[in-house]
């Protein structure tokens, strides 16, 4: 097909509507490309549930075999049940999916041996350039052995592996309410869940990838008001929300009440720092709360500040070689699950930690909600440059003011920060600002967006 590559090679994956502006014929392609530029004998590939997914898949494992790569289709998964068959083979993978997007979008997630990404500086804008050539030249010369298709179901390896890393043999019986959004959560909670002192309420497990209950994404909060209301009608203990490709978690409380990602990342943290000896490195971005790194402070640990961005905690990850890593997007890293994110590994660990203790997740999670914070707000603006320009200038001379420009802007005082940082793809300015009191916050981010507005 006649597809413009610049529209659907992203930074960090391939994603756009099928087939408009890409179909099986050019995954084909893609998946010789991959082949060619990981230089592989063998790869591991997934996919989602959406109507595209399992044709995209086999397209793309057919141009790999053609250049004489093996080919272990795992089917049906979640994107970090597709990183577990990458780790624990030690093969290079590839995710059919396109996470929380509307139905007629899909992707793909693309990884090295053991789990590690692959973006626009680590082989994407390789593989793109091999694709559009091939586009015009036609389809590289195959392999003289082809390779072979293997199926092979991880689905039970990826559960207990999850459950290795996480000691749930003591946790009180619990209520736990579900809501998989119809995407891979319904396929894989299940069997990670199994034998546990749990009884599940199950919402939206029917695997369908046009989403007909709601968008797949838990941060919008209009996503997780069914969630809500169905943890207290049924008293449950907590309840849990997927994107639609399984890899964030979103958690809400026993009332009902939404969970900031921070302070699972703040809980998480302390946790993994027992596990390994009360001492390590804890990635954290730069938009989560002040109460991340304190608590990693408070536990023995070392906090480390990275852009908002996967790829840039993977990246400190590897260097630091750090034991976690949380993002306020509910993206949870772990060093023995290959640096890479898995949001159900991260559910196990709130459900051994409050299944261990007898008081409600609210006020288990009360030590780690220290602050209050605006949550991300976009403006729309056609200057993003001048508008932070501006703001710099705003609070340049005042006293006890820190600025940095580590991602954006970040404007620090001894009782609130805020952040205004630009998107990548589109005219917006993200703020996300916290402050010790609901008052201050109000008022600093009210301050904040009447000059981004201005």
């Amino acid at each position: 097909m006649a597809a413009d590559l610049s529209q659907i090679v992203k930074a960090y994956d391939i994603r756009g509507v099928v087939p408009d502006q890409w179909d099986e014929s050019l995954a084909e392609l893609f998946g010789a490309a991959f082949a060619r530029v990981t230089d592989a004998e063998a790869i591991v590939v997934g996919h989602d549930m959406r109507p595209s997914s399992p044709g995209l898949s086999t397209a793309f494992a057919r141009g790999a075999a053609a250049l004489g790569v093996d080919v272990t289709e795992i089917g049906l998964c979640s994107t970090d049940q597709l990183y577990y068959a990458s780790g624990a083979l030690n093969l290079p993978g590839a995710m059919f999916t396109a996470s929380h997007n509307p139905a007629q979008y899909n992707g793909i997630k693309l990884c090295r041996a053991g789990a590690a990404p692959v973006g626009q500086d680590t082989g994407l804008a390789e593989i793109r350039e091999l694709v559009e050539g091939w586009m015009k030249s036609g389809a590289p010369e195959g392999a003289a052995a082809r390779g072979t298709l293997t199926r092979t179901d991880t689905l039970r390896d990826y559960a207990a592996y999850l459950r290795s890393l996480v000691d749930l043999t003591s946790i009180r019986p619990l209520k736990v309410v579900v809501d998989a959004g119809n995407g891979m959560g319904g396929h894989t909670v299940p069997t990670v869940f199994e034998g546990l002192p749990l009884t599940l309420v199950p919402m939206y497990f029917e695997l369908d990838g046009t989403f007909p209950n709601h968008e797949a994404n838990p941060l919008d909060p209009a996503n997780i008001v069914d969630l809500q209301k169905r943890v207290r009608e049924e008293s449950a203990d907590l309840g849990l929300a997927f994107d639609g490709d399984a890899d964030r978690c979103f958690v809400v409380d026993e009332q009902g009440d939404p969970v900031s990602p921070s302070a699972i990342t703040a809980l998480v943290a302390a946790r993994e720092l027992a596990r390994h000896g009360g001492s390590g490195t804890v990635i954290h971005n730069l938009i989560t709360s002040w109460t991340v790194p304190e608590v990693v402070k408070e536990n023995g640990g070392t906090p480390v500040r990275t852009r908002v961005g996967h790829s840039f905690i993977k990246a400190e990850m590897a260097r630091s070689g750090a034991i976690f890593g949380g993002e306020h997007s509910a993206h949870y890293y772990f060093k023995d699950f290959w640096n890479a994110d898995t949001g159900m590994l991260a559910a196990l660990h709130v459900l051994a930690a409050l299944g261990t203790q007898q008081t409600p997740l609210s006020a288990l999670l009360s030590a780690y909600n220290r602050y209050t914070g605006s949550g991300e707000i976009n403006s729309t603006v056609a200057d993003q440059a001048g508008r932070i320009a501006a703001i710099k200038a705003a609070y340049a001379d005042r006293p006890d003011i820190t600025l940095d420009e580590l991602d954006g802007l970040t404007v620090t005082a001894p009782d609130w920060w805020f952040n205004v940082r630009p998107s990548n793809t589109e005219p917006l300015l993200r703020l996300n600002a916290e402050a010790r009191d609901e008052p201050t916050m109000n008022k600093i981010k009210d301050e904040a967006l009447t000059i981004i507005r201005s």
